[in-house]
């Protein structure tokens, strides 16, 4: 039987009323996705606040939208949807502002570390708020097609999957980085570990390795890591942010392999960021030619409106389940905090004599 490739599902419905949405934080994110992603779909911006007065009202002039002069200001904007588009450092002394059960999205990650995400998702429990994380690459059109073909049985039990990257990436865009004893894993790498963890459920095991390069002072920009799902099933990552070499071998894609077809992707972002290039997605079947799957869109922006629709839609009554809620985040991050407790562990050493 031959894929119906149009008939995979590749964008998130939106909501019918869309609410006003209050952006804190105006970074680099917040230009290139989150305000591109929610002028695409039509969702009113109340407007932008950040610490930097000037940043907000910079970002605020380039996309005809208020710039806040407060924090509580923005706070109190009526009825709106809180999008924290923060470093992780920042997410709790927000959240404590927020009236009690408003509705957020946090920025990846949810907090520094393990500790930090339990006591946000303590504070969003004691505040009842609707809370989410901005784990988009769930809702990447490619990956919704990818989550559809697995559902619909076309690649049967997964059994093999990797995700190889192989590329540079501009760390500079990103100043906040600095300093950071976690990187890779924590601001980059999670989304793999969530999106995995969308695909089969959570781990029982990692096992990995993190580290930094020559060319940079950030703490680790390159990990290798193994990460134990059913058994008879085998996941890995290989990804290194330094292949500065030119275009020819650089690579940013994820391989899928099942009992019965398999699926290539292709993180076309990834390749010269922030331009890229465009994403690809291809699948086969057994005994069947790889067919490409034409794609209604790409990582960034249409991801985003994803995250934001579910949001706005739970919170609405349109949607049952909260894909990327704070409850759902936390175990996300005990897969990073695994990772590197792992990293941090000596290896398995030789035999020192035969």
């Amino acid at each position: 039987m031959r894929v119906d490739t149009a008939a995979l599902r590749q964008s998130w419905p939106l909501p019918a009323a869309p609410r006003p949405i209050v952006i804190i934080g105006a970074g680099g994110i917040v230009n290139d996705a989150h305000l591109p992603a929610y002028r695409l779909a039509g969702f009113p911006v109340a407007g932008v606040f950040d610490i930097d007065g000037e940043r907000a009202r910079s970002l605020a002039a380039k996309w005809d939208i208020p710039a806040f002069a407060t924090l509580e200001d923005a706070i109190a904007t009526p009825g709106a949807v809180y999008d924290l588009a923060l470093p992780p450092a920042a997410h709790l002394s927000v959240l404590e502002k927020l009236p009690d059960g408003a509705v957020v999205l946090l920025q990846k990650p949810m907090g520094r570390d393990l500790d930090e995400a339990t006591a946000i998702l303590k504070l969003c429990r004691a505040k009842r708020l609707t809370a989410a994380v901005n784990f988009q690459l769930r809702f990447a059109p490619m990956m919704l097609a990818v989550q559809d073909a697995l559902k619909r049985g076309w690649l049967g039990r997964l059994i093999d999957t990797e995700v190889h990257l192989n590329l540079v990436t501009p760390w500079q865009l990103f100043p906040f980085l600095k300093g950071m004893p976690r990187v890779e894993i924590a601001v980059h790498s999670i989304h793999y570990l969530d999106l995995l963890r969308a695909l089969q459920g959570n781990p029982v095991g990692v096992h990995a390795r993190t580290m930094g390069h020559p060319s940079t002072e950030l703490a680790q920009t390159r990990t290798s890591a193994l990460i134990d799902f059913a058994e008879g099933a085998r996941t890995t990552l290989s990804i290194n942010h330094h292949h500065d070499f030119g275009r020819k071998f650089q690579d940013a894609s994820f391989r899928f392999e099942g009992s019965d077809g398999a699926a290539m992707v292709k993180l076309g972002l990834l390749l010269n960021y922030p331009e890229g290039e465009p994403d690809e997605f291809w699948i086969v079947r057994k005994g069947e030619e790889w067919a490409q799957v034409p794609l209604q869109g790409g990582w960034f922006p249409h991801a985003f409106i994803g995250t934001m629709s579910n949001l706005q839609r739970f919170a609405a009554g349109e949607d049952e389940v909260l894909v990327t809620s704070v409850e759902d985040a936390w175990h996300t991050m005990a897969v990073v905090e695994a990772a590197f407790r792992s990293a941090a562990a000596p290896a398995t050493p030789l035999e020192a004599k035969p």
